[in-house]
């Protein structure tokens, strides 16, 4: 994932759920995913898919039973 891509996954996602403290962040040392965050909290990982010649987005994210108490 590009720097340019990143911003533009960064807006729409914003831009999605209407939170403006949604980031979208490089990973380091990874050119196929990035993370998301919510302010500072961590919340999953974004990876580009590319195959059937398309590129596409697919979001991961885990939820702690622990979370949920």
């Amino acid at each position: 994932m590009n720097v340019q891509e990143v911003r533009k996954l960064d807006a729409y996602l914003k831009k999605l759920f209407g939170n403006p403290r949604i980031r979208v962040v490089p990973r380091p040392k990874k050119d196929d995913s990035a993370e998301v965050y919510v302010g500072d909290e961590f919340i999953g990982v974004l990876f580009v898919d590319d195959e059937d010649e398309e590129r596409s987005y697919n979001f991961q994210m885990a939820i702690l039973g622990s979370d949920l108490e």
